[in-house]
Order: C-alpha cells, then sequence, then structure tokens
C-alpha cells in the first residue's frame, strides 16, 4: 500500500469516501443473501418470487447506473453521487418495514436504482481524481471494499439473530441501512468535483447529449465495453448463483452450511480485489482482464468436473472467490480511460449496468438449460462462454495503462 501514502489529501480523500460507499452499499445488498430464508419462512415466498427478489434489484441498478452516468455528467460526480447515496440508504431503511412480499418488491427495485447509480457515478470520480500511475490500484482497491461489507453482513447477520426474535432481527439488519447518510456529510465536506469537470463547467460548454456515445466515433467503444461488462458479470452470476445448490444439492458436500466456508470465499474475494488491482497497473487493463478470465474459468472447470471432498471444497473456496472477484478491479480505470471527459460517465455507466441488466439473466438461463443438461453442464457452459467474451473483446479494445485524461 507504498501507493496509497502517495496520494495527495483530496486524493486520499476522494478514496475514503469511494471506499466506504462501496462497503456500506455492500453491507446492505448482501444483508438480503442472509435474510431471505427467513422471509421465505415468515412469509411463506416460495423459491420463484425470492428469486425475482434478487433479480429485480440487478435489473433496476443496470436503469439506474445509466441515468445516474448521464446526470454525473450534466450536474457533476460528486453532486450525483450524494443523492445516489441518499436514494439507495432511504430505499434500505424501508425494507425493513415492510409488511409483504408486494412491497418488498417495488423496495428492492427503487433500492436497486441506488445501488447501481452508486458504483457508476464512484468509478469516474475516482477515476478523473486520482493520478494515472495510481489510478488503477486506487480505483480496484476500492472493489475490496465489497469483500468488507459482505463480511460485516455475515456478522451482523450472526449478531442480530443471536439476540432478537427472527422477525425483528432481519428487520433490524435493514435499519443499519442509515449508515451511508452520514457518508454523505463525509462526501460533502471533503470531496471536491474533478478538476477536468469544473473546467468544462466554467467553460460554457454543454454536456453532450446520451446519444454521443452511439456517434461513429464512440460506438465501437460502447459496444465492446458493454460486451466486456457482460462477460464479466455474467460469469460472476452463472457462478455464485448455482454453484453452491450444485455442490450441495449434486455433490451433496456438507461444507457449503458452514461459516467457516463463506470466511474463506470473502477472503479470497477481498485478496482477488487487492491483486486485481495491483496488476492493473503493473501489467495493463488488458492483461488484468486476460488473468483473472483464465483464472476464472480453471476455477469453474475445478468445481464442475472433478470430485471434491468437504475438506477440498474449503479450501478451493479461496481461489473460487479470488478469480471471479479479481476480474472486477481493473474495470472501474478502464472504462474512465476508454470514454472522452463529456460522456466519461456517460459511457461508463452505460457499458457496466447494459452488462450487469443482461448478466442477471444468466442465472435464469442456467436453470433453464440444467433441466435438460444438468447443473454442472449448465454452469460450466455460460461461465466458459462469458469468459471467453471477456478475452475476446479485452483484445479488441487498446491498453490504456497510463492513460492521462483530457
Amino acid at each position: 500500500m507504498q501507493w496509497f501514502r502517495e496520494l495527495n489529501t483530496t486524493e486520499r480523500r476522494t478514496f475514503i469516501g469511494a471506499f466506504g460507499g462501496w462497503a456500506i452499499d455492500a453491507l446492505d445488498f448482501m444483508v438480503f443473501t442472509f435474510v431471505i430464508s427467513t422471509l421465505m419462512t415468515l412469509w411463506h415466498i416460495d423459491k420463484g418470487q425470492a428469486g425475482m427478489l434478487g433479480t429485480v434489484t440487478l435489473l433496476f441498478s443496470a436503469v439506474g447506473g445509466w441515468l445516474a452516468g448521464i446526470l454525473a455528467d450534466r450536474y457533476g460526480r460528486v453532486r450525483i453521487l450524494q443523492y445516489t447515496i441518499i436514494w439507495f440508504s432511504v430505499c434500505t431503511v424501508a425494507i425493513g418495514f415492510a409488511q409483504n412480499f408486494e412491497q418488498l418488491f417495488v423496495l428492492r427495485a427503487l433500492q436497486g436504482l441506488g445501488f447501481g447509480g452508486e458504483w457508476a457515478v464512484g468509478s469516474v470520480l475516482m477515476g478523473e481524481i486520482v493520478r494515472a500511475q495510481h489510478r488503477g490500484k486506487a480505483v480496484g482497491t476500492v472493489q475490496s471494499g465489497w469483500a468488507v461489507g459482505w463480511g460485516a453482513a455475515a456478522l451482523l447477520y450472526t449478531l442480530a439473530f443471536s439476540v432478537l426474535p427472527p422477525e425483528w432481527a432481519w428487520r433490524s439488519l435493514f435499519w443499519i441501512g442509515v449508515l451511508p447518510a452520514f457518508l454523505v456529510l463525509y462526501i460533502r465536506k471533503h470531496v471536491p468535483e474533478p478538476e477536468m469537470f469544473q473546467r468544462r463547467q466554467a467553460s460554457g460548454i454543454a454536456a453532450a447529449s446520451f446519444w454521443t456515445i452511439f456517434s461513429p466515433a464512440l460506438l465501437k467503444t460502447t459496444v465492446v465495453t458493454s460486451l466486456l461488462c457482460t462477460g464479466v458479470q455474467g460469469g460472476y452470476y452463472a457462478i455464485t448463483t448455482w454453484l453452491p445448490t450444485f455442490l450441495k444439492v449434486e455433490r451433496n458436500l456438507s461444507v457449503l452450511n458452514t461459516g467457516g466456508y463463506l470466511l474463506v470465499i470473502i477472503a479470497g474475494s477481498f485478496c482477488g480485489y487487492i491483486t486485481g488491482a495491483y496488476l492493473a497497473d503493473r501489467l495493463g487493463r488488458r492483461a488484468n482482464l486476460l488473468v483473472f478470465s483464465v483464472l476464472s474459468a480453471v476455477s469453474v472447470y475445478v468445481y464442475t468436473q472433478l470430485p471434491l471432498t468437504n475438506g477440498q471444497m474449503l479450501v478451493l473456496g479461496f481461489p473460487l472467490g479470488f478469480a471471479s472477484s479479481g476480474i472486477f478491479s481493473g474495470i472501474g480505470a478502464y472504462l474512465t480511460e476508454l470514454f472522452p471527459s463529456n460522456v466519461r460517465a456517460t459511457g461508463q455507466g452505460f457499458a457496466y449496468n447494459f452488462g450487469r441488466g443482461v448478466g442477471a439473466l444468466f442465472p435464469s438461463l442456467v436453470g433453464f438449460l440444467s433441466q435438460q443438461h444438468g447443473l454442472g453442464w449448465a454452469i460450466g457452459v455460460f461461465a466458459a462462454g462469458a469468459y471467453a467474451v471477456v478475452i475476446l473483446t479485452a483484445l479488441l479494445l487498446p491498453e490504456t495503462k497510463g492513460r492521462q485524461l483530457e
């Protein structure tokens, strides 16, 4: 972390604000994965409805990311970042007061709008403020906040369900969603708008139209980066959604029910994020994507094709978390460097969230395909296809390591 000590005051404060925002977003988002079984019991929700609650958040987060990117190019990165955090916080707290499935469904959709917008704007803000030689490490390390928030969600879940009855425990976890509101105060006081955005505003140049990212000059970049993000996120969702079910139901591995397995996965994810952030600046954006695509494909092959014992399963949880999470570390800086300033947030928000929206369909497609060919085969096909798309698109895009933003 020597690079962190080399950041100036503004860069550090921006890093702290973005890291804190992403970690708290992860906490609020991942809490749902822990309490869904409780809700299914208390409210008699079936598996199909539970799946809808997960999918609707991802789909609306795609819309939120697109909208937030457009607004950030018009009204400022910091201002829109604060609005998305407040929106996400209010919707999360409101979920704790939901009385039925219908209310929960609507609130999860609204929560997704803020969730998608926070990443889209926060990563652009980081990319524009941090200097080129540290941009990949800084933006990628912010991604590791997801593992921190995920781990905090697991600890708070254990605490809440230890001291409160289930009908109150799950609600209390969503009420913790008030925390991001305090982060807004920090951002408002310490994080300025990027200098290049301030210069553009002072010049009186109006923000470009949303459709500029589909102009002849940017069409290839928009299409290829959207496919790149589809591969990254589609592969992740195909693996993380169905692999535990495959190993538990078809392989009969009991280790999946232990907190130790979850701890190993989270530790692997954190190390993957940090390593990917370092490699993005060390090897380059494209090389980082290629390395982690291969590692992810190998991990899926091992899990779906080799017979594993509980002990082996526990150990292999680390490389699974490492590979599937580390691939995300280079994405933020790469997209920032590929799009010009006047449509940077618009282009980055569209590409990343297009990938999220299409990738959210992968779990359902795996489920349908598994009915004819088996779950292991379906996971392998979709994951391998997704990471093949990542490799192809990475080779079609230019290397941007060290690029100075205009």
